[in-house]
């Protein structure tokens, strides 16, 4: 049974990647930082009864900001698989805190790759790093493959681009099998609600039932690759699967604005959003990136990988399922009031 380590996994990545390798028959270990509240609602529906199945699941505490505890966990665990999926990951407010951004999102790789060396997993384990097409940012070329140039137009970005160049650097200076996954923005109905696309479908839903009169939002204008993120997971597995450690853009190699994922959202729910949707300069970042558009021709050459839900049936799926929950709030609503 092969046993691996996942940061970042109470996210969407990590919840969907937690799914496939537990499919796959592995023993998947996660990180999770200490926090007041639970935040592992994505995950929940993985635990079994423990009388009937033996979910191969643990979670462990920790973080990217402590050295010694990634140090121990890697000891401890011996993983074959590392996936690095976690970070600070909101642009816009890597703006706000970009000294925690660099360090969680930069200087945390950093602290896992030197872990590898001290556990002495340099021989044994693969590594997958999670790069995003934000490092293209100012694009030099359309659209974006593995070998255009980075210019990143944020400290989210530029963190990443830290944290994507180390992960070369100590491929190639201890031979540890590190592969780097640029992902374009891939969304799911797991998507956290501050970014915009689950922003757009939680809202609409909640307006087509009076639970919401408006949304606010900043840059219509923005385009962007949009896949869905279950199947970018698969991706990152199969990389760790190859003999030897690249790098793979992965995207859908098409490209929507911001207002057109929302009047596709609208108008399934038979509603006009030139009524509902407002514009608000607070919400659109310092340095904005215009244009992202992927080319996966590596991956579907070399690891067999492509794309299958189009951007109509990503935005169709998000809202069927944010649908569901709006309903839920709105029985529970009526509720109280009787």
């Amino acid at each position: 049974m092969k046993k691996a380590l996942i940061t970042g996994i109470t996210g969407q990545d990590g919840s969907y990647l937690a799914e496939l390798l537990l499919d796959k028959g592995y023993e998947v270990h996660g990180i999770v930082r200490r926090a007041s509240t639970f935040n592992t609602s994505r995950l929940d529906h993985l635990y079994k009864d423990p009388l009937v199945d033996d979910t191969k699941l643990y979670l462990h505490y920790g973080d990217l900001a402590d050295a010694v505890q990634l140090v121990k966990l890697l000891y401890d665990l011996q993983p074959d698989e590392i996936y690095n999926l976690g970070a600070q990951s909101h642009v816009r407010v890597s703006f706000d805190i970009p000294e925690y951004t660099g360090d969680v999102t930069g200087v945390g790789a950093v602290r896992i790759l030197e872990a590898i060396r001290e556990a002495g997993l340099v021989n044994k384990v693969r590594y997958y790093q999670a790069s995003s097409s934000e490092m293209f940012g100012k694009v030099q070329e359309v659209p974006q493959v593995e070998t255009t140039p980075f210019w990143p137009r944020s400290p989210y970005a530029c963190a990443k681009v830290y944290a994507h160049w180390l992960t070369v650097n100590y491929r190639e200076s201890y031979g540890i099998h590190a592969s780097r996954g640029i992902l374009f923005n891939h969304e799911s109905p797991r998507r956290g609600e501050t970014f915009v696309t689950r922003k757009i479908t939680r809202a609409a839903t909640r307006i087509k039932l009076g639970l919401q009169k408006r949304l606010i939002l900043g840059n219509l204008d923005s385009k962007r690759d949009w896949g869905y993120a279950k199947e970018y997971v698969e991706a990152m597995w199969l990389m760790l699967q190859q003999d030897n450690p690249e790098d793979y853009v992965i995207a859908t190699n098409e490209t929507h604005t911001v207002c057109e994922f929302l009047e596709e959202t609208f108008s399934i729910l038979d509603l006009d959003w030139n009524e509902y949707v407002g514009f608000d300069k607070k919400y659109e970042r310092p340095a904005e990136v215009d244009l992202l558009i992927g080319n996966p021709e590596k991956a579907k050459s070399n690891l067999g990988w492509s794309p299958n839900t189009t951007f109509k049936e990503l935005v169709s799926l998000m809202v069927e399922e944010d649908m569901k929950i709006a309903q839920q709030e709105k029985a529970l609503s009526l509720a109280n009031l009787d």
